[in-house]
């Protein structure tokens, strides 16, 4: 199969930028894949990136650059979803790369990453072409501006993956898609190329952007309380954000300035993550967790607020981690110091841990099970029935299997020629 991504923008760093990354780059053994940015503001990406995988821009943001001076990046944009928090970038002339990419691909299946960006492939991409949209935020999050905008246009999908079943759950019961297949497929995280944390450090890490919906200063709180009984350990936050000067002013409160330390953005993360031996997560709530699972292969249990939707999903309680009640600084702070004091269950914890998350996240497993819905819905589409799964265990990487075979020479084919129909390519 011809595979293309299309991402907000592909040079910053985000959660939903690696994932993406990660995604494409595992599908490229087998098919090809093209990762398209609708924005470029720097020169490289930030994030390490296969140079199998082309990466194109379609808007120039760069100081001097032809698109800066182009009169419809000054005229307001009129398709992008309004309550998407970043139609302000959405000027008239993005709109109009997006539209004319999305009418000119030869891809056979455009996965887009932003519910924004769902809705533009929904309203304009090609009818032979396959629509696929990714939800990293929740339903629950999006504004009820945005969720009418998203009912409005979100029929013409193909499938809308969510990172949680919880999430697809919730699109589901909210939203009216009866022709649109809605499945939850989590995000995968690489094997670190680093050895596995010391289960002997006396560290406890947390990372994520410093926002509030974080509650970086509940788990100040939570360290001040456990950490009274354990003087020797200390706590690293790792992150940038709005909420750093309140989290700075909430280690002062406690007297923590020699054991909590705000540590500022770290990449890559998994360098910094092993230096630890425990990982904690106060969020009021996640799409995912990204960071849980990067810390588990890592070899870190977790603690987490079990909060909506991603923790209770990646986390198994007393296995290889623990969940407290989401607004519960005192459960948080017992849990961590159970664990701060048990160097034994701490270290199992981590083996099972690291473990779980490589059976559960690794890279190729995810990558099939896009592999097997993308398939499946490329047949669809070209007319025929879906292939039956292959035989034997899940190695999909040494195997040609009737899935690809099917998907990627008759049914593109068969694209193709229904495209020459419409006249929509030469």
């Amino acid at each position: 199969m011809r595979i293309a991504f299309l991402l907000h923008n592909a040079y910053a760093m985000g959660g939903t930028v690696r994932t993406t990354m990660t995604l494409a780059d595992t599908l490229a053994r087998r098919h090809e894949v093209e990762l398209v940015s609708v924005f470029r503001h720097r020169e490289k990406p930030r994030l390490g990136r296969s140079p199998e995988v082309p990466l194109r821009a379609l808007v120039d943001r760069r100081q001097k650059s032809m698109d800066a001076a182009d009169p419809l990046a000054h005229r307001a944009g009129e398709f992008f979803p309004q309550g998407d928090s970043r139609s302000h970038q959405y000027h008239r002339l993005a709109e109009q790369r997006v539209i004319d990419w999305l009418r000119e691909t030869d891809a056979d299946v455009v996965v887009s990453t932003r519910a924004g960006l769902n809705a533009l492939l929904a309203r304009f991409g090609q009818r032979l072409t396959v629509r696929v949209g990714q939800e990293h935020l929740t339903h629950d999050s999006h504004s009820h501006r945005l969720r009418t905008e998203l009912q409005r246009w979100y029929g013409g999908l193909d499938a809308l993956v969510t990172m949680t079943e919880a999430d697809a759950r919730d699109h589901r019961r909210g939203m009216r898609l009866p022709c649109t297949q809605v499945v939850a497929i989590p995000n995968s995280v690489p094997e670190p190329r680093v050895p596995p944390a010391d289960a002997a450090a006396r560290v406890v890490v947390a990372a994520g952007r410093l926002a509030r919906v974080k509650r970086y200063e509940m788990l100040v709180d939570a360290f001040a309380l456990a950490g009274a009984a354990c003087p020797d350990w200390s706590l690293r936050i790792y992150g940038d954000g709005a909420e750093r000067g309140r989290i700075a002013d909430r280690i002062t409160r406690h007297g923590l300035g020699d054991r909590v330390f705000l540590m500022g953005s770290a990449t890559p993360l998994e360098a910094e993550l092993v230096k630890g031996s425990l990982a904690a997560v106060t969020s009021a709530h996640e799409s995912f967790g990204m960071t849980i699972v990067e810390a588990m292969r890592c070899g870190l249990p977790v603690v987490s607020t079990d909060c909506p939707h991603g923790p209770g999903e990646i986390i198994r309680h007393g296995e290889d981690g623990l969940l407290v009640p989401r607004d519960s600084t005192r459960g948080m702070a017992d849990a961590l110091l159970a664990l701060m004091r048990d160097d034994g269950r701490r270290a199992e914890m981590g083996k099972a841990a690291r473990a779980g998350a490589a059976k559960r996240f690794a890279p190729d497993d995810v990558a099939e099970r896009y592999e097997r819905l993308l398939s499946t819905l490329v047949e669809e589409r070209a007319g025929r029935p879906p292939a039956p799964p292959p035989p034997g265990p899940a190695d999909w990487r040494g195997r040609a299997t009737v899935l690809a075979a099917t998907a990627g020479i008759l049914a593109r084919g068969a694209v193709r020629r229904g495209r020459r129909e419409m006249g929509w390519v030469g």
